[in-house]
């Protein structure tokens, strides 16, 4: 396995990842999408970092912009940059010559709502794992709170992005049953937006952040088959 740090450009300022390699290559790519208050550092997605390699499968994981090592600045990011962050990340990646062409996503909170409406965009097939993910921001107090950032407040006031899209195939929403900060009817929705293939994963006692490693672990197991059966379903970029 080999890990290498990328840029992507948008607009005036620089989304920075990192990419881990599978030891077989060219291979698959899952990327990675943080949530409020997180970073591509924070500690699930050096998890995953470690964690799907192992399995044969690329992880991707990035700053959004306005966050960590990604240039711009938190109060000007929204749903629609977040979005678009991605869509940079993603178009980076399709040209990289050890990744296959094949792509899934995996976000938590935020992230998982920003990766569905990626999905609901793309012309291909581009499979999705949410963890803790909500399905409408006005039903959260902390999506239109201070932490969100001006931007996204207004954006959420004027509809459009406040909601996650219906008919994205593919799609595993994993979801706490102790979850707090977005309550596990959130996870039934999504589920019940997603086309199939769908499935829905209740971790009991499971809080927002997957505190408890055993849970972490889980949500970790449940992705990487779920990623893994689908991608095999997409077809390889020609070599």
């Amino acid at each position: 396995m080999s890990t290498h740090r990328f840029t992507a450009a948008v607009g005036a300022a620089e989304v920075v990842g990192v990419l881990h390699l599978p030891a077989e290559r060219p291979a698959p790519c899952v990327v990675a999408c943080h949530g409020m208050g997180a970073s591509k550092d924070s500690d699930k997605y050096l998890l995953l970092g470690r964690e799907l390699p192992a399995a044969g499968l690329a992880l991707a994981r990035f700053d959004f912009r306005g966050t960590g090592e990604s240039g711009g600045r938190y109060q000007d990011a929204t749903i629609e940059t977040r979005v678009a962050d991605l869509e940079a990340v993603l178009d980076h990646l399709a040209k990289h010559p050890e990744l296959d062409g094949r792509f899934g996503l995996l976000g938590s909170s935020l992230g998982g709502f920003v990766a569905l409406w990626a999905a609901s965009r793309a012309g291909a097939a581009l499979p999705v794992v949410t963890w803790n993910a909500p399905a409408a921001l006005r039903e959260l107090p902390a999506a239109v709170g201070d932490e969100a950032g001006e931007a996204l407040v207004a954006e959420v006031r004027r509809g459009g992005w406040d909601e996650a899209p219906t008919g994205v195939a593919g799609v595993l929403v994993i979801q706490g049953e102790a979850d707090r900060v977005v309550p596990p009817a959130h996870g039934r929705a999504l589920f019940a937006r997603a086309r199939e293939p769908r499935r829905l994963h209740a971790i009991a006692d499971a809080d927002h952040r997957l505190t408890e490693m055993s849970h972490r672990r889980e949500a970790l197991e449940e992705s990487r088959r779920w990623l893994s059966a689908r991608l095999r379903e997409i077809p390889a970029r020609a070599s």
